[in-house]
């Protein structure tokens, strides 16, 4: 169990865990498509995407793939499965559009500005992400969240991706943070949660897209759940 007394600091991902990125992905590429006039759909689209993204993004992590190859591959797989053939120019404008308008979109987890309202008034905050640093900065702001946290440690910056040891090391370097006083909330096992832990962080996993339970460490399904932590 968590116990709230013990902690001076909290690093939470944004992806998947603050920033609904599920709802905000699926309104930029029906913006995107309808930018291009592409005759797709977009729940047909959507159902190979979302498991094929969550693939690549893997693939990201333990660096098996460069940011230009995820970006890229994971629109042309998602196509070849749609047996929709596209140019490797309109996949590339999709992908730039994609990037472009993504940040634009605002929506949070229902529950997020509550439970940052709560901690911010006993607890340091922080982001830790494998996102892009220029786009999880807009991300932040234009959903109007960024200005709750102290530091945010990208994998762009840092120079490694979670569950790398040492973007957690890097993080309680700079901010000065003993690890067994230190909290990761995220949506990742493998890249939040044990990564945190392998460095001696607590850890609360919360659970958004349905990975498989665990008994690593308390796992909860609403960000309002999270609020009776604490």
């Amino acid at each position: 169990m968590i116990n709230p007394e013990t902690i001076t600091d909290i690093f939470f991902d944004l992806d998947h865990t603050l920033w609904d990125f599920e709802k905000n992905s699926a309104l930029t590429f029906s913006k995107v498509f309808e930018e291009i006039n592409l005759p797709v759909s977009l729940d047909d689209f959507l159902v190979h995407y979302n498991p094929i993204n969550h693939a690549y993004w893997k693939l990201y992590r333990e660096n098996r793939i460069t940011q230009e190859e995820l970006r890229f591959n994971r629109l042309s797989k998602t196509f070849d499965q749609l047996n929709s053939s596209l140019s490797e120019s309109v996949l590339h404008e999709i992908s730039e559009l994609y990037i472009n308008y993504l940040s634009t979109f605002p929506h949070l987890f229902e529950g997020t500005i509550d439970l940052l309202e709560l901690l911010d008034e006993r607890y340091r905050l922080h982001v830790i992400t494998n996102g892009f640093d220029e786009v999880q900065h807009f991300k932040m702001k234009n959903s109007g969240i960024h200005s709750y946290f102290e530091h945010i440690f990208t994998a762009d910056k840092v120079g490694y991706k979670k569950p790398h040891p040492q973007i957690f090391i890097e993080a309680l370097k700079v901010t000065e943070t003993q690890a067994n006083h230190s909290l990761m909330i995220g949506d990742s096992l493998e890249a939040d949660i044990l990564g945190a832990l392998g460095q001696g962080m607590q850890a609360i996993h919360f659970n958004s897209h349905g990975e498989e339970e665990h008994d690593k460490c308390p796992i909860v399904y609403s960000l309002n759940e999270l609020i009776r932590v604490f």
